[in-house]
């Protein structure tokens, strides 16, 4: 049996590679658990320090798959059952110290917009799509597009993606603030690899700097909502004393120290 989700770590970087190109990805129940349980191990890792979260096939993430949702889900608390198994692994992602990557090419919709703001960083293909639409089938937003959404990109243009039956484009979506860029390929083979090639760019970018201090950094993004604005500062303050005593820290900080003063004689 083909597995739903794919791990590899090298050098401090976990691939995490949704792996149901045939069903653009889509989650059914397999793909939920294999999620969970996947993401919770890369973060538990003592060797990852990056995380590039990609997809095989033409599209990055369709969101649910309704088919099987269909055929194998018996009432709505089965749904409501699932999402939870999937939010675990979105919760695992975003309140993790590890930065994260998206590769995002082709079509990004319903849930698996909430898949991609799971990275804190996204690249997507020039031709990618990237929508909403549970309404068209007469259901609600699920895997934290209500939770992310607004946050990213403003609650009226939230508000637009949800309550429209709209597909952003890729200069839309680098314009709305949704994703970071958008690469271009020859074709839509080339263009997945362009897009896949730039993520791990990033990727290895964090790796070859501090790259304990880019995850703290994320966590102090992602965490502020849970603090008052007097909170935030005293973990700003907390921070960046218990990074200031890690050894690279020190390195870093005396090489600095160091060619300032060269430079200044």
């Amino acid at each position: 049996m083909t597995e739903s989700i794919l791990l590899t770590v090298d050098e401090g970087l976990a691939r995490l590679t949704l792996n149901r190109p045939a069903s653009l990805n889509a989650f059914d129940a397999d793909l939920a658990m294999a999620w969970r349980d996947t993401t919770a191990e890369a973060v538990a890792r003592d060797d990852v320090k990056a995380i590039l979260l990609d997809a095989n096939g033409r599209s990055f993430c369709a969101g649910g798959d309704v088919v099987a949702m269909s055929k194998a889900m018996g009432s709505g608390a089965d749904i409501t059952s699932l999402a939870h198994v999937i939010n675990e692994g979105i919760l695992s992602l975003t309140t993790s110290s590890i930065p994260v990557v998206a590769a995002a090419q082709g079509t990004t919709a319903g849930g698996g917009l909430g898949i991609l703001m799971c990275s804190d960083y996204a690249v997507i293909g020039a031709s990618s799509k990237i929508g909403s639409r549970y309404a068209n089938i007469g259901l609600t937003p699920d895997l934290s597009v209500t939770a992310q959404l607004a946050r990213a990109i403003g609650e009226r243009r939230a508000l637009q993606l949800v309550l429209q039956d709209r597909m952003l484009s890729a200069s839309e979506a680098v314009e709305w603030g949704l994703v970071a860029e958008a690469v271009e390929g020859a074709d839509a083979a080339a263009e997945a690899d362009a897009v896949r090639e730039r993520a791990e760019q990033i990727a290895r970018f964090w790796l070859a700097g501090a790259a304990g201090a880019y995850g703290q950094a994320k966590r102090l993004v992602r965490s502020q909502p849970s603090r008052s604005y007097d909170e935030q500062l005293a973990e700003e303050a907390r921070s960046i004393g218990e990074a200031f005593e890690t050894a690279d820290a020190k390195a870093r900080v005396a090489a600095f120290a160091a060619a300032s003063s060269k430079s200044a004689r």
